[in-house]
């Protein structure tokens, strides 16, 4: 199974609470931390209502 590369780029302080929490969610506690995750629908749409904070490549 396909896995994505998630990388927080932007801080969430500023974000909307419901995209902090996703992003929190996701595994990402501080800057610059990368998580792999597993690439299905859930995860893809977590990544694209915060794209703004992330960085996402393939792994």
């Amino acid at each position: 199974m396909a896995e994505l590369k998630v990388t927080l780029v932007k801080s969430p302080i500023g974000a909307v609470p419901k995209h902090r929490k996703t992003v929190e969610a996701l595994g990402l506690r501080k800057l610059n931390k990368t998580v792999v995750l597993p690439d299905n629908a859930a995860t893809r749409g977590m990544v694209k209502q915060v794209e703004y904070m992330v960085k996402v490549e393939e792994a």
